[in-house]
């Protein structure tokens, strides 16, 4: 007999063989209608799963994001399938899970439609409805190369062919729909209940340009109408906020065929990027950082020297300069290393903090570009602290506070992860081990909650990464805390320390808006554009009744201009309900009406954006009104 230990620690003993669905029948109740599937000595496995020895076990529903991924990599199945019964001579790519969905890529010489979609989804339901049990089975490595040659499956003989010797061949059935797969999955495809086909894509296979480019389909699925619902619903409030579509009516930015994956902002854009940087270079200067900057070009020796020729350079642009080899900057941290070994310093300099608004380059794949979101050239607001070892926790404090200081003012809320060593990476195990215990300690000691993110570090060192919730519940990761033993030694840094002997420094990279572009477009989708007054482009728009009021409400125009603030007047021959209806168009935070009985008493009658009319108010005092809002930063409620 077998004992399997359940979650709440009780311990059950079966027999050798026994099903996860057996016990799962016999533990009844709801848990018997919504597991999905199982965790059995921590892999996730299909509810067919036969018990072969000793084992821990928890079940999985759609509320865990194991769950969710089983749910989702078997809704992929079944477009696949309802594909390949609609259009005999597509072929498969791959079709894996994604975060709130999944996808299917095809090779087709027809163009799939908008129209393609519906089709598709009226027979991925009869699939549904015909409740055909997803079977798992294994074939020797030839076997299941020459089976999938004869179904003509030339993409899913290439992923066979590269699969290490001694790889499992696992592949699944579900009605007359095999496909090559690690699973797991549902029990059956009857167990899918809601599911929608979202949009179509190019995507190039397996990520490269040098090969044929496929047809993706997009979807999502959910236990439930009402959760599908509201995610569509969601989805088309993201589609109202989309930075792309807002950063044009805003006259924001725009993307050009000359430069693609190069932003060119405009200059309401540079306002809130003007104000962006000022905010964070009152923060840094407050919490003890100096600016620098670095060259963008730097050559490949420093690179080599870096790590970043070896484990960075297919992301990387290179250039020659007087026949030698030059790259051209994807991370500003080796330009901090050379500034600060410029000059010799004592274990009483330390912690030196430096912080740079960096401009960057990376090669990144051109499906892969999205408006401000992903693009190649963009600007981090680095820092590297330079600091003894004994300083390391405290110094991980402040960045954490800061980062939380910062991000409270745009009313963000946060999740934190922790990544740990990547397959790539630079330093022995030991070095990893100790980088990945102070953080983790750190955390532990201030109380924050977080997830372990396995392998997902940077190649120098384990990070701390902070994902921001929006105002409709996306989750965004920004900012990040990084700490390396490798740079140092990779650069030779040093400190003397108290005993007159050099020793090396530990260093922090750190990052809070992560881009500035990408962080713009957060604040975008985040705010709708109706940003918060100390960002808006512009804050206050003066709208005079008719045109004998137009030396009054220039008046107003330049005691606002002395105060600082950013407005314009609206003078055109247009009725005044126009001209308020396009000032809330372009989001502007405060209308100021003025006719008649504003002139005669020296007020404004003031519109807000979302309030509308609050009456009117002295001049002076709105300026002391709106004022207060930009020094506290205050954010819409």
């Amino acid at each position: 007999m077998l004992k399997v230990t359940l979650r709440d620690d009780s311990v059950r003993e079966v027999a050798r063989g026994t099903r996860i669905v057996d016990i799962l029948n016999e533990l009844g109740g709801r848990l018997k209608k919504e597991a999905v599937a199982a965790v059995v000595n921590g892999l996730v496995v299909d509810v067919a799963h036969e018990l072969k020895e000793d084992a821990t076990l928890r079940f999985v529903t759609f509320e865990d994001d194991e769950g969710q991924d089983v749910y989702r990599h078997s809704s992929s199945h079944i477009l696949a399938a309802a594909v390949k019964r609609l259009y005999s001579d597509v072929k498969l790519g791959i079709g894996p899970s994604i975060k709130d969905g999944f996808y299917y890529d095809f090779d087709y010489s027809e163009s799939f439609v908008p129209e393609d979609l519906l089709k598709i989804e009226a027979e991925m339901a009869k699939i549904i409805k015909e409740d055909h049990p997803y079977e798992r089975f294994e074939l020797p490595r030839q076997e299941a190369i020459e089976y999938f040659t004869s179904l003509g499956e030339d993409y899913k003989v290439e992923l066979i062919r590269d699969l290490p010797d001694d790889v499992v061949i696992s592949c699944y059935r579900c009605g007359d729909f095999v496909d090559l797969c690690a699973g797991p999955h549902l029990a059956s495809t009857g167990k899918l209940k809601a599911i929608k086909l979202l949009n179509l894509a190019g995507a190039y296979w397996r990520g490269s340009e040098m090969n044929p480019m496929l047809q993706r389909i997009y979807g999502t699925s959910f236990p439930k109408k009402s959760l599908l619902d509201a995610y569509l619903t969601r989805l088309e409030e993201a589609k109202k906020r989309d930075h792309r579509k807002l950063g044009k009516e805003l006259d924001l930015f725009s993307m050009q065929d000359e430069g693609p994956g190069f932003p060119f902002l405009h200059p309401n854009g540079m306002i809130l990027r003007n104000e962006l940087e000022a905010y964070w270079r009152s923060e840094h200067q407050r919490a003890g950082y100096d600016e620098i900057k670095t060259p963008v070009i730097l050559n490949r020796v420093m690179w080599e020297q870096s790590g970043h020729w070896d484990h960075y350079q297919e992301n990387m642009y290179f250039t020659k300069i007087d026949e030698l080899d030059y790259a051209v900057k994807p991370m500003n941290c080796p330009g901090s290393m050379l500034i600060y070994k410029t000059k010799m310093h004592s274990y009483r300099d330390l912690p030196i903090r430096m912080g740079e608004l960096g401009l960057v380059h990376r090669h990144e794949l051109s499906g892969t570009l999205h408006g401000m979101m992903r693009v190649r050239s963009f600007t981090q607001d680095d820092a590297h602290i330079f600091m003894l070892p004994t300083q390391i926790k405290e110094e991980v404090k402040k960045v954490i506070a800061l980062t939380e200081k910062i991000y409270n003012t745009f009313g963000f809320d946060y999740h934190l992860e922790l990544s740990t060593r990547p397959e790539k990476a630079m330093g022995s195990d030991e070095m990893w081990e100790v980088a990945t215990t102070v953080l983790r300690e750190v955390l532990d000691e201030r109380g924050l909650p977080f997830v372990i993110n396995e392998g997902d570090g940077a190649f120098y060192g384990p990070k701390i990464d902070f994902h921001l919730t929006d105002s409709i519940g996306r989750n965004w990761q920004c900012g990040t805390v990084q700490l390396d033993f490798q740079m140092p030694e990779k650069f030779d840094l040093s400190y003397v320390g108290e005993d007159g002997q050099k020793h090396r420094p530990a260093v922090i990279h750190r990052v809070i808006y992560g881009s500035l572009e990408r962080f713009m477009a957060v604040l975008i989708e985040h705010f709708a554009g109706a940003f918060p007054v100390w960002l808006a482009p512009r804050q206050v728009l003066v709208i005079p009744i008719s045109d004998k009021h137009h030396v009054y409400a220039l008046s107003v125009l330049e005691a606002l201009q002395e105060a600082g603030l950013r407005v314009e007047a609206d003078l055109r021959n247009e009725k005044v309900g126009y001209k308020i209806r396009e000032a809330q168009v372009q989001k502007t935070p405060y209308m100021l009406v003025v006719g008649d009985k504003e002139a005669e008493a020296q007020e404004v009658a003031v519109r807000e954006r979302v309030a509308g009319d609050v009456g009117s108010i002295k001049v002076a005092d709105f300026i002391s009104k709106i004022q207060d809002e930009i020094t506290t930063k205050a954010v819409p409620g």
